[in-house]
């Protein structure tokens, strides 16, 4: 009997991303498993953008973030179709993507989350706190991190 049924995929559309998808859809296979992908879209800080953006601007900037967030997790769903893993996708908006992350996690009842690291070491790694880091503290279901 598989022990992990539900996997959530997020991405940031990056190559090791892709790498974690690919291994993430094989796992789910192997499981018998179903995939939800995710993308967390950032919300805009208006406090940095300053009060030279037009409403016009903040519309099609919002457009286009959707654009590609959809665009990323349409990888992971041809990546699921085509392992014949059935799927289902997430994205939404966030002002850190680990919160967004976990709380997909909870939304589809994931039991794991199958992530990617982009292994930043030393003083960068300190400084950023890495989004892999802030789920593998905050989560309360397993996370695989692959690299």
């Amino acid at each position: 009997m598989a022990m992990f049924k539900h996997i959530l995929i997020p991405t940031d559309g990056s190559e090791i991303a892709a790498k974690a998808i690919a291994a993430g859809i094989a796992f789910a296979k192997e499981n018998g498993a179903r995939v939800t992908g995710y993308y967390a879209l950032e919300e805009m800080n208006m406090h940095h953008v300053g009060s030279h953006i037009t409403k016009e601007l903040s519309v099609e900037l919002d457009k286009r973030a959707q654009e590609v967030a959809e665009n990323h997790v349409a990888e992971i769903a041809r990546a699921a179709q085509a392992a014949g893993v059935p799927f289902e996708s997430i994205v939404s908006k966030t002002v850190q993507p680990y919160e967004g992350i976990i709380e997909a996690a909870k939304r589809c009842g994931a039991d794991i989350i199958f992530m990617s690291s982009h292994g930043r070491r030393g003083l960068s790694g300190l400084l950023i706190g890495s989004v892999t880091q802030r789920v593998l503290s905050h989560s309360t279901i397993p996370v695989l991190v692959f690299r």
